[in-house]
């Protein structure tokens, strides 16, 4: 392999940065009650330097690959980067997997090794003592965790405080290699391992430029996970590439959101609809609007809180539409209705929505969404898993999986997921109506909707389930809940049940992970109450 830098390849694009700007304060951990930690262009490229010798001192090559579990740390940043040195292959697994769940991804991606925070020893331990043959490559110790240094394992800390470490002389050079294996949030089932090429890292670098629009002026946001696209995708690469600062919270928190931008400035921050709904629970304040904030970038925004976030927060949304195996559509403010995720980019690829046949569904029929790239076919790989692959591209065309359609002027909008769609008495129920409904009562903190199978037993129907949470030392009022409910939704959309919840399950995307709360529930529970008591 040549020694020679390689435009679009992640370590080389940093190894300029570093040449002309060493001392840049690009990226800071926000750490909560902890000191925050924050990383420069020097810190970059010596700490990756360190922790690329000890990957390859511990037997980690080309294609090979090892998995992270942690929350996002600045040695996830040093991961990511000596990947792109060794040609090797970076797993990243949400850090809230645990058992079968966390040994099945280890497994599932074949990977050589683990590196891990002191904060999931135990889980990692368990789950290796399942797994022979794959080895810890070190461990990073950081404030806030029990677990105490163990000498059975290399120390991270220890290999970062060490002496200065020169670049290896041959460095990968291939732009098409493969990266990082990202798992799909494993909503309905066991996550898929999605293999995401090098190459797409710069993608997300032309993004930031003219679809964002960022600035030199900008400070960026997130608080999801480094472990999901949407992070590096939206913040984390757009502010190494384009020398843009920007914060990352360890784990995000709704409820210091807020306080964090206006501590540190940002200008933007990224969420999901999951989260969105989330933030629009949490108690009004006399300061919702005074904040640096001017865009939020949001997949998936419910078109029922849209309006109301954003007189609320004094922001606009920038709605945009894509998934970690590919697509992408995107409405920014005042360019198409509210409630749509958008158009396309042109001369990128085709978006429709279409029927079983594949025939183009008409305005406002509702049919699965795909994508149609112009040049060439839509490539996808689920690691292992040839069939879920080509059955995800048949045709040469990316399907989604989600139930979309399009209104009179080509903007689209989504419906429900495939084999998901909410119906009771023959209607289609959209959740986020009910949600907001719920979100606007002081009482509740944040909340969750979806379907069991109907007691009536009529075929595709659903009861109608909320999962809410109380906000903190309160006894929430079930009559009044039930009462407001009834008066502000219409009767079909009322939930047959409550489920009161300490706290609604998230993926690393902070989706809300229903199946659990579905798995959960049954009429009887001490926590669950229906709507026939309440009358």
């Amino acid at each position: 392999m040549s020694n020679n830098m390689v435009q679009g390849l992640f370590f080389d694009e940093l190894i300029g940065k570093c040449g002309s700007m060493p001392d840049f304060p690009i990226v800071t951990i926000e750490n909560g009650d902890y000191e925050n930690e924050v990383v420069t262009y020097s810190d970059l490229f010596d700490n990756t330097c360190k922790l690329t010798k000890a990957l390859t001192d511990a037997g980690i090559g080309k294609g090979d690959r090892f998995s992270l579990v942690m929350r996002n740390h600045p040695e996830f940043l040093y991961a990511l980067c000596a990947a792109s040195v060794i040609g090797a292959i970076v797993v990243p697994i949400d850090p809230r997997s645990k058992g079968s769940k966390l040994s099945y991804q280890i497994a599932d991606s074949k990977s050589k090794g683990v590196l891990f925070t002191n904060e999931f020893m135990p889980e990692v331990e368990k789950s290796l003592s399942e797994l022979p043959g794959v080895k810890v490559l070190g461990v990073v110790y950081k404030e806030g965790f029990e677990n105490p240094v163990s000498t059975r394992y290399p120390s991270i800390n220890e290999i970062i405080a060490g002496p200065a470490v020169h670049p290896p002389d041959k460095r990968n050079d291939d732009l098409k290699s493969p990266l990082e294996i990202i798992y799909t949030s494993g909503t309905t089932g066991d996550p898929k391992g999605v293999l995401i090429k090098s190459n797409r890292m710069p993608m997300f670098k032309l993004l930031a430029q003219f679809v964002w629009a960022y600035t030199q002026t900008d400070k960026l946001y997130t608080g999801l996970s480094l472990t999901h696209g949407n992070a590096q995708a939206v913040t984390l690469v757009p502010s190494l590439m384009l020398s843009i600062p920007c914060v990352i919270s360890r784990k995000f928190t709704k409820s210091r959101l807020w306080d964090i931008c206006r501590k540190h400035g940002c200008t933007t921050f990224s969420l999901l609809g999951g989260m969105m709904m989330g933030l629009y629970s949490e108690p009004k304040k006399d300061n919702d609007a005074d904040n640096p904030v001017r865009k939020v970038i949001s997949a998936g925004t419910p078109r029922a809180i849209w309006e109301d976030f954003e007189r609320r927060f004094n922001v606009k949304i920038h709605e945009w539409y894509a998934a970690v195996e590919g697509g992408f559509a995107h409405n920014p403010p005042g360019g198409g209705p509210i409630g749509s995720f958008g158009k396309t980019l042109e001369g990128v690829l085709e978006m429709q929505v279409v029927r079983e046949d594949d025939g183009e569904c008409d305005a406002h029929e509702i049919g699965e969404l795909v994508f149609i790239p112009k040049d060439g076919k839509a490539e996808v790989e689920y690691v292992g898993k040839q069939d879920a692959s080509r059955e995800k591209t048949r045709g040469g065309i990316l399907r989604s999986g989600d139930m979309c359609h399009r209104d009179e002027n080509g903007w689209y909008f989504f419906d429900f997921r495939k084999g998901g769609g909410l119906r009771r008495q023959g209607d289609f129920i959209q959740p986020e109506f009910v949600e907001k409904a719920l979100a606007d009562m002081d009482e509740v903190t944040d909340v969750c909707v979806y379907g069991v199978p109907a007691e009536s037993g009529a075929p595709g129907e659903s009861d109608i389930v909320a999962a809410i949470v109380p906000i903190p030392n309160h006894k929430i009022d079930l009559s009044r809940v039930f009462t407001v409910l009834s008066s502000t939704l219409e009767k079909h959309a009322v939930p047959s049940y409550l489920q009161v919840v300490d706290e609604i399950p998230k993926s690393a995307s902070e989706k809300n992970l229903d199946r659990l709360l579905r798995d959960a529930f049954s009429k009887d529970a001490e926590n669950v109450f229906a709507y026939e008591d309440y009358r």
